[in-house]
C-alpha cells in the first residue's frame, strides 16, 4: 500500500514540476513575443519616417529642377536678346564704316558718340546686374 502512496506522490510531484516548467516556458515565450512586437513597431516607425523623408526630398528635387529649368529658359531668352543686339551693333558698325568711307565726318562723329553712349549704358547695366 505504501508503494501506491509513493507512486501517487511521485506522480503528483512530477506533474507539479512539469506544470511549473511549462509556466516558465510560456512566460519566456510571452516576453519574447512582446519584445518582438516592440521591435516590429519600431521598425514600422523607422520605415514610415524614411518614406516621409524620401517624399520630402523628391518634392525638393522636383522644385529645384523646375527652378533650374526656369533659370535656363530665362538665360536662353537673354542670350537670344543679346545675339539680336550684337547683330544690330554689327549692322550699325557697318553703316558707320560705310559713312566714313563716303566721307561724311559729321555723321561719323555723331555715330561714334552714339556707339560710345550705348557702350556706357551697357557697361552701367552690366555693373548694376552684378550687384
Amino acid at each position: 500500500m505504501s508503494i501506491y502512496v509513493y507512486i501517487i506522490i511521485g506522480f503528483l510531484v512530477g506533474f507539479v514540476l512539469a506544470w511549473i516548467l511549462q509556466l516558465v516556458t510560456i512566460q519566456k515565450i510571452k516576453k519574447e513575443n512582446k519584445s518582438v512586437k516592440g521591435l516590429l513597431e519600431s521598425e514600422k516607425l523607422i520605415k514610415e519616417n524614411a518614406q516621409k523623408e524620401n517624399s520630402f526630398l523628391l518634392q525638393n528635387a522636383d522644385a529645384a529642377l523646375l527652378i533650374t529649368k526656369n533659370k535656363l529658359k530665362s538665360a536662353k531668352d537673354l542670350i537670344k536678346i543679346m545675339d539680336n543686339d550684337i547683330l544690330l551693333m554689327q549692322k550699325s558698325n557697318e553703316e558707320t564704316e560705310a559713312l566714313l568711307a563716303k566721307g561724311e565726318p559729321a555723321l561719323y562723329d555723331l555715330k561714334l558718340k552714339l556707339i560710345e553712349a550705348n557702350n556706357i549704358i551697357a557697361r552701367f547695366k552690366g555693373q548694376t546686374n552684378e550687384k
